[in-house]
């Protein structure tokens, strides 16, 4: 049985929405869970619940860190904090997965820090799913907000580990891979992303069809969108608020008239339907990839559908066995890399010289 550390004190409604979102996720998917925290909170959540025949156990954490502490100081600091103690459930061998909500630094810190990046990463990148056209096909967009600053070699890595993430959750064989830009002439863009196409485009490791817009993932033209965590950051954010925004005209509009609310109660189930397929509760949070385990981690406004959902991610994640998949996929890849990476420097040397 897959067994999952879930932070219960991660996010703005912990502990009750995450201890009642881990219940259901252990009724529906047949998964063992790992609730940390302080046993007396956590426990007094879990007798609202039938939990009988379900594999959920206590893992005492006394302390929590907040959403406004420095998250690597406070998972130094916090050695007993909930975030940190669940991560160490995977670096023990108690547990093959980490659901946290809350602060994305502090889960991030703890990964890095108690966990380790798998060789040849040189940093860890958030993946966030995103909905499209398809009802059918999520997008990945890699990195969301983990790193601002990134070299070439760093974005080339992120399409790796993003096309080996797709491939693995959602069985697609060779996923689109493209790079954000702002158009999809060569010509086009910073000097870090004409340095990491040059990367790309040398590679048959992935199915990599250049550049892209940001208008490209929602409406399924790529499967991977790969960008720094400044820039991935914002297009988060912006989607986010463009949903929230349509919804809110959407309700507007359909409450203007008498005629328009009839309308309304008749689309029902379609405008629930749609609701259900931009709602980040349903997409089960963003993935943090490149470490020694597997780690989703949750919207901090998380309430028990998301939490169910992040555990799914991670138990998909898991039966995929994506971090051994990344892990060889690199490893493969890296020689060669790093022979360009040497050419390109040799190259530049030479012309310094030579003029």
């Amino acid at each position: 049985m897959i067994r999952i550390a879930v932070d219960a004190m991660g996010g703005d409604y912990a502990p009750r929405e995450v201890v009642h979102g881990a219940v259901l996720a252990a009724q529906e998917y047949g998964v063992a869970i790992q609730l940390v925290g302080p046993p007396e909170a956590v426990q007094q959540e879990l007798n609202r619940h039938k939990t009988s025949g379900l594999d959920i156990t206590l893992v005492p954490a006394s302390e929590v860190v907040t959403m406004d502490e420095n998250p690597t100081r406070a998972v130094v600091k916090k050695k007993d904090s909930s975030i940190s103690v669940a991560t160490r459930q995977i670096a023990e061998g108690n547990a093959q997965a980490v659901v946290a909500a809350g602060s994305t630094g502090a889960a991030a810190a703890a990964a890095q820090l108690l966990l380790g990046r798998i060789a040849n990463v040189d940093r860890a990148p958030i993946a966030a799913m995103m909905p499209t056209i398809d009802p059918d096909r999520k997008a990945l967009v890699v990195d969301v907000g983990a790193n601002k600053d990134c070299d070439a070699k760093m974005l080339f890595q992120f399409a790796l580990m993003g096309s080996v993430l797709f491939e693995g959750l959602f069985d697609v064989k060779n996923p689109r891979v493209g790079l954000l830009n702002i158009g999809t002439e060569e010509s086009k863009g910073t000097k870090l992303v004409q340095d990491a196409y040059k990367l790309l485009k040398d590679t048959d490791k992935i199915n990599f069809i250049g550049f892209v817009e940001g208008r490209d993932f929602p409406i399924g033209k790529v499967d991977v969108t790969v960008t720094d965590g400044f820039t991935g950051n914002c297009v988060l954010k912006a989607s986010e608020g463009i949903a929230r925004m349509m919804s809110v005209i959407l309700k507007q509009e359909l409450k203007a008239s008498v005629r328009t609310k009839i309308a309304a109660k008749m689309a029902e189930p379609a405008l629930l339907q749609i609701k259900k397929r931009v709602d980040h509760n349903e997409l089960g949070g963003a993935l943090l990839l490149g470490v020694k385990g597997v780690y989703v981690i949750a919207h901090g406004g998380s309430k028990h559908t998301a939490i169910k959902n992040a555990i799914r991610v991670a138990r998909d994640m898991v039966k995929a066995d994506i971090v051994r998949k990344i892990e060889q996929t690199l490893a493969l890849v890296t020689a060669g890399v790093m022979g360009l990476l040497t050419a390109g420097l040799l190259a530049t040397m030479s012309a310094g010289v030579l003029s």
